[in-house]
């Protein structure tokens, strides 16, 4: 499963309005790809369709999908968003991340 903070879906909630998604109904995709410093790198999209392999989880009023390949890298993470002066925007706190890069951005187990 994924978590969703508080402060992370006040951002989504205002980010999928302004792109015309509902986050009442619409989804935001979170998956895993190749590249980054360390390897892996961390994919977020709104989506309205999902496909039968998508793994569907809903927390904090967020419905999320992560697809079949995502989701054991991105087990018990948690999206949080940082913002601020210094914040860096939305942030996975994944805990099979065994080496980050600096910017949190990319990961490799």
């Amino acid at each position: 499963m994924i978590k969703v903070s508080q402060e992370a879906k006040i951002k989504l909630g205002h980010l999928m309005a302004e792109e015309g998604f509902d986050s009442q109904k619409d989804f935001v995709r979170v998956g895993v790809k190749s590249g980054g410093c360390s390897g892996l790198s961390y994919d977020l999209n709104f989506d309205q369709t999902r496909v039968d392999e998508d793994k569907v989880f809903e927390d904090n009023g967020i419905q999320l999908i992560v697809d079949k390949k995502s989701f054991l890298y991105l087990l018990g993470t948690v999206l949080e968003y940082s913002g601020g002066l210094n914040g860096k925007g939305f942030v996975f706190n994944n805990p099979n991340a065994q080496r980050t890069c600096g910017c949190g951005e990319s990961f490799s187990l």
